[in-house]
């Protein structure tokens, strides 16, 4: 299917797939070696954002969504799934607001061929069903990073009544009496779970707990959506979320988090690169344990308002190693991983990096000692030793977060980095090579 979204603006009226047939003949041109000044924007939250969206499926009435980050490849895509639902997709009031309308939704089946793109395509399953009382939903792509079960998004629909089976790669799933409230307890806490069961017990009969739910800002910003558009909702932010159904949810008009990710890959830049930049908006408490350990390792940051921000280093000044352990919120992000393992290589003294969400996390590490650091991988650990020099070299990217470790080792290695398969970058920062331009960074996308 060729997405027909957002017709009237030919820039963004493509399938997923021609980003990424594009993309893998352009690779970006990184000269290492200049400071960053001036002042820099977040975009909307991706993975705020992405179950935003799958909001509009549980009410016909239109749901309009500011400070949507559309450049990215993600949101595309999963705007190809809803229109292939039936999802009535408009631009409003300028690029970063977007209405999304499940009026006349003809359809239950999100396909194998659109949905094997991302993960989060996943999301619409409890929508649907919530609504609907049934849903086909193949299993998921994404980023190769490790097993990322949708067993617990199955197991906690059918507590709630859902009779689900699996067939030829689909998620079959109906709920003919409807949704039921249900005491939930995931085995261990997972953000797209806690957000799709979040959305299904918003419809669903009488009251749902969710145990060892997800604290991420991301939950907390879905939440808070679904509360304005008639949902009952109680313990954002905690271990504990309890969802009391109701019959109907309205539309509703709701602006997107700004990205903590984008906000802490950008802080590590600094970091990395010195110089001074300021940030606007982007909210410095929902990326608090970052903060924390670059002011541990040298970096000043000045916090001005509640959405903007100035991170400074004096580029002769060596940081200092840190070490850094994974953990859900309000840990240490594991998406935050990667680049923080690129501003070891450069630290006086060694650190040490331990993930403990994903198994397979590390395959930044080869293409980064291609570029002259000193890591040495133990299992889910990495003994990072920093040297005095990083050095250009053509590297590949293998996934969202690795890609953007190796722009931001380049933009310190002496010469030339070129950066490969730059299409996993583009799944998740938006308009990255202009925003490191107008910080003073030498990068450049091309053939």
């Amino acid at each position: 299917m060729t997405a027909t979204i957002l017709k009237q603006d030919t820039d963004m009226a493509h399938h997923p797939d021609q980003d990424q047939a594009q993309d893998g003949l352009y690779k970006l041109h990184i000269r290492g070696g200049n400071t960053l000044n001036g002042n820099i924007t977040i975009s909307g939250a991706k993975n705020a954002a992405l179950p935003l969206m799958c909001t509009t499926l549980l009410t016909s009435e239109p749901v309009v969504l500011e400070n949507m980050p559309l450049g990215l490849n993600d949101i595309q895509t999963l705007l190809a799934v809803l229109e292939y639902l039936g999802v009535k997709v408009s631009l409003k009031d300028g690029r970063a607001t977007l209405q999304l309308q499940s009026d006349a939704i003809d359809c239950q089946t999100a396909p194998y061929d659109l949905v094997r793109k991302m993960r989060a395509s996943v999301l619409v399953l409890g929508p649907l069903l919530a609504r609907f009382k049934k849903a086909q939903v193949s299993l998921p792509g994404g980023c190769a990073i490790g097993t990322r079960p949708v067993d617990l998004h199955i197991d906690g629909l059918e507590q709630m009544g859902a009779k689900i089976h699996l067939e030829d790669g689909y998620i079959f799933a109906e709920a003919p009496e409807g949704l039921q409230g249900a005491r939930i307890v995931f085995p261990k806490v997972s953000v797209g779970a806690t957000e799709n069961l979040m959305m299904a017990a918003a419809l669903a009969n009488g009251t749902t707990t969710l145990s060892n739910a997800a604290m991420e800002p991301e939950i907390t910003d879905l939440g808070e959506c679904l509360i304005s558009m008639g949902a009952k909702i109680t313990g954002l932010g905690t271990k504990t979320i309890t969802i009391e159904g109701v019959k109907e949810l309205h539309g509703t008009t709701h602006s997107v988090i700004p990205d903590r990710i984008e906000t802490g890959t950008y802080m590590v830049a600094v970091a990395l690169a010195g110089g001074k930049v300021t940030f606007k908006n982007a909210r410095l408490d929902t990326i608090a344990p970052v903060a924390s350990l670059l002011e541990n390792s040298g970096v000043t940051i000045e916090q001005h308002d509640e959405m903007s921000f100035t991170v400074s280093r004096d580029p002769d000044q060596r940081l200092n190693g840190i070490d850094i352990m994974t953990e859900p919120h309000p840990g240490f992000p594991t998406d935050m991983q990667a680049q923080m393992m690129t501003l070891l290589t450069l630290c006086g003294g060694a650190g040490m990096v331990t993930e403990t969400i994903f198994e397979n996390r590390f395959m930044h590490v080869p293409e980064l000692c291609r570029m002259g650091a000193d890591i040495t991988v133990q299992g889910n650990s990495a003994i990072v030793r920093g040297v005095e020099k990083l050095h250009g070299a053509p590297v590949m990217a293998t996934d969202l977060r690795a890609s953007v470790a190796l722009v931001l080792a380049g933009l310190v290695a002496d010469g030339e980095t070129v950066v490969n398969r730059i299409y996993h970058l583009e799944r998740g920062y938006e308009d990255i090579v202009g925003k490191l331009s107008s910080l003073g960074a030498e990068i450049e996308k091309k053939r």
